[in-house]
């Protein structure tokens, strides 16, 4: 991003990336606040991998949420641009469904916490052209 800004004659606006629990990139995250440039996340729900991580499904028992519900609050609360994914109208209608509750400053750190900075799509930065 860096390298961008100082290249561009434009800075851009969104910057979509690979963001779930599992890789939360706090840093890029805060360098695009401080940009003021949008942060995306791509695969919120980690290709649906993380949605039975125990302490996901242990807070969507305590919210009486799905999973894929506390993931996109997390994001909600976290100031990223989360567009999830589906083809089911259940789940398309169980995602917008995240507005009626709000986790808690503790189970926000339980989510933070489960970051391995492990990727399910390629790394942009070893990618061969």
């Amino acid at each position: 991003m860096q390298n961008l800004l100082a290249d561009s004659e434009m800075k851009p606006m969104v910057n979509q990336v690979e963001h779930h629990p599992y890789l939360t990139q706090k840093e890029l995250h805060q360098f695009c606040k401080e940009q003021g440039i949008e942060f995306e996340a791509w695969s919120p729900l980690g290709r649906g991998r993380i949605l039975t991580d125990p302490v996901i499904v242990e807070l969507g028992e305590k919210y009486k949420k799905t999973p894929a519900q506390i993931i996109l609050r997390w994001d909600l609360q976290n100031e990223v641009v989360t567009i999830p994914k589906s083809v089911h109208k259940e789940r398309i209608i169980d995602n917008a469904n995240v507005f009626d509750f709000e986790l808690s400053i503790e189970d926000m750190q339980a989510i933070d916490g489960l970051n391995r900075n492990e990727r399910f799509g390629q790394d942009p930065d070893k990618l061969d052209f």
